[in-house]
């Protein structure tokens, strides 16, 4: 029978911390939701109050939207990350600013006209 024992332990252990997991999303999508401060209010006092029912109801009413915006910031978040790296690298926006740079060298007399001439195919290619 310890066996036994252990394994309801063990599983009533882990249920107990999918249940966290479930309150602090629900918790997150509630503050991310675009509802009003009263409505936000409302569903955190009834998921407080009645706990079950509260994220039974809550899972009913918003699953659907509470993928869309997880996913909005996930995509939010990538897109950020990408920018924030491509600003670090210092990479340039496009190939026309590069001509550009290559341009202003030929002008001043840091390129020669072949090696700008190569440049600007490398770019273009």
């Amino acid at each position: 029978m310890p066996l036994l024992d252990l394994f309801w332990s063990m599983l009533w252990f882990f249920m107990f911390f999918v249940w966290i997991w479930l309150l602090i999303s629900i918790f997150a999508d509630i503050f991310r939701s675009e509802i009003s401060g009263f409505g936000k209010a409302g569903w955190i006092f009834f998921v407080i109050v009645l706990p079950f029912l509260g994220v039974l109801i809550y899972l009913i009413a918003n699953g659907g939207e509470m993928q869309n915006r997880s996913m909005k910031q996930a995509a939010d978040m990538q897109s950020a990350q990408r920018d924030y790296i491509q600003s670090v690298a210092g990479e340039s926006a496009s190939a026309a600013d590069e001509i550009k740079k290559l341009a202003s060298l030929k002008d001043s007399g840091t390129l020669t006209d072949d090696e700008f001439q190569a440049q600007k195919a490398k770019l273009l290619a």
